[in-house]
């Protein structure tokens, strides 16, 4: 498969490009960059090199790029990569997208411009959520895949048997994620400066963060009616990984063993979904570097409640690893290919 990264620069496009290196039937063909084209990928990311021998390239040569890739990857900030696969699906109409922003992620084209602030000018294109484990036969024959957020990954994952069984009352949703500074991105930003985030712990968009209609879409979808839940992000001094703790109220009659089958239906036979069982403790050290979800739930029998507990890596999981498995899936190869590998341990 010939493969064309658009925005390679960022933290999720660097994990592509890590992961990539090593998958069997793969090969980068054009890498660009509208901030630094003309300078080599290892100049960047020196661990990257020879791996990498390109320079970025502008995209201002579309054409070229459409015509000669199988899958193009979007990493660009929102309201960009729609106008990539706008231009790129009407030049070569059998190319595949896979866009690891918000462009296509969501179905009501209205959310996403209340939320993000843009024009949607791609509503016609037939879209497909890329949570693989949820989606995949959907995915399989998509041409234009959304990969989830890094939250919406772990969050969703965490709850999606919980809504889908009707084991919960759905106006009682909470999720209380924890993410590495990674997730920030590569740009400049107090917020995210060594002497700011170390030794402390932070809250931030509280009751406004831009992957709650997303958790709100996905789970609605599965429970067949719109919920809302309350979302509440926190930045933590580590450079990957979410831990995401979301709580809800059962409904009257939900037995443990009934939650246990839910999670155990839905993921049993998923490879990178490692269930810890009822009061396991997932670990996001314990996912570092890999495609994995770890997922673990409790009964709090004293408040009725059920609280599901999920880790991943942020770059993986949540963004470049999960895009490779959809890949994977769209091009009918091993789910696994180029992501069969162990976390990084400690």
């Amino acid at each position: 498969m010939k493969i064309s990264i658009v925005g390679a620069t960022g933290y999720a496009g660097a994990e592509l490009l890590r992961l990539l290196a090593s998958h069997q039937v793969a090969e980068v063909k054009y890498i660009t960059s509208e901030s630094q084209p003309g300078t080599a990928i290892a100049d960047i990311y020196p661990h990257l090199t020879r791996f990498y021998p390109q320079t970025l390239t502008s995209l201002v040569d579309l054409e070229k790029l459409a015509v000669e890739s199988d899958v193009i990857f979007i990493g660009l900030p929102h309201g960009h990569a729609m106008e990539v696969g706008r231009k790129a699906t009407a030049i070569n109409p059998t190319i595949k997208i896979i866009d690891l922003g918000a462009d296509y992620r969501f179905k009501n084209h209205d959310v996403y411009e209340e939320w993000y602030k843009v024009p949607h000018t791609h509503r016609e294109a037939k879209t497909v959520y890329g949570l693989t484990e949820l989606n995949r036969s959907q995915v399989r024959e998509a041409s234009i895949v959304g990969n989830p957020g890094c939250y919406t990954t772990a969050s969703i994952l965490a709850l999606a048997p919980l809504v889908k069984n009707n084991l919960v009352d759905l106006t009682t949703i909470i999720v209380d994620a924890k993410s590495g500074v990674s997730g920030a991105g590569r740009g400049l930003n107090l917020g995210s400066h060594f002497s700011e985030v170390f030794e402390s712990v932070k809250a931030y968009n509280v009751g406004g963060h831009r992957h709650t209609p997303e958790i709100e879409e996905v789970l609605g979808g599965l429970a067949g009616e719109e919920l809302t839940i309350n979302f509440t992000p926190h930045l933590i001094p580590m450079p990957r990984g979410i831990l995401s703790t979301c709580y809800a109220n059962l409904k009257a009659g939900v037995t443990p063993e009934m939650v246990d089958e839910a999670y155990n239906s839905q993921y049993g036979n998923e490879y990178f979904v490692r269930l810890l069982g009822r009061g396991g403790y997932p670990v996001t050290k314990n996912t570092r570097s890999s495609n994995f979800c770890d997922l673990g739930w409790h009964i709090d029998k004293r408040t009725k409640r059920v609280i599901a507990i999920s880790a991943i890596d942020n770059l993986v999981k949540g963004a470049a690893g999960q895009a490779i498995q959809n890949m994977n899936v769209m091009f009918n190869i091993d789910e696994k290919t180029g992501l069969d590998n162990a976390p990084v341990y400690p």
